[in-house]
């Protein structure tokens, strides 16, 4: 189920992206955190514990974001 649904800027262009091997959609200049919410995808599992988390901040200030790019390197999904 989508945690955020987009209400504007409907006609940029679209981005194929794939998670854990699973295709979703973007618009170009989304962040990565955008299109998972949008799609219904979490970023990662608590540290501490095994419930779901996602970016909080929405800024880079939470740490929460982290995913894992597929040429191994890590960045912020919110920016």
């Amino acid at each position: 189920m989508p945690q955020f649904a987009r209400l504007a800027e409907q006609h940029r262009p679209r981005l194929a992206l794939a998670v854990d091997g699973v295709r979703i959609e973007a618009l170009e200049g989304d962040t990565i955190l955008t299109a998972l919410l949008l799609a219904g995808a979490l970023g990662r599992v608590a540290e501490l514990g095994d419930r779901p988390r996602a970016g909080i901040c929405q800024k880079g200030a939470c740490q929460d974001c982290w995913v894992a790019l597929g040429d191994g390197r890590r960045v912020r999904a919110c920016t």
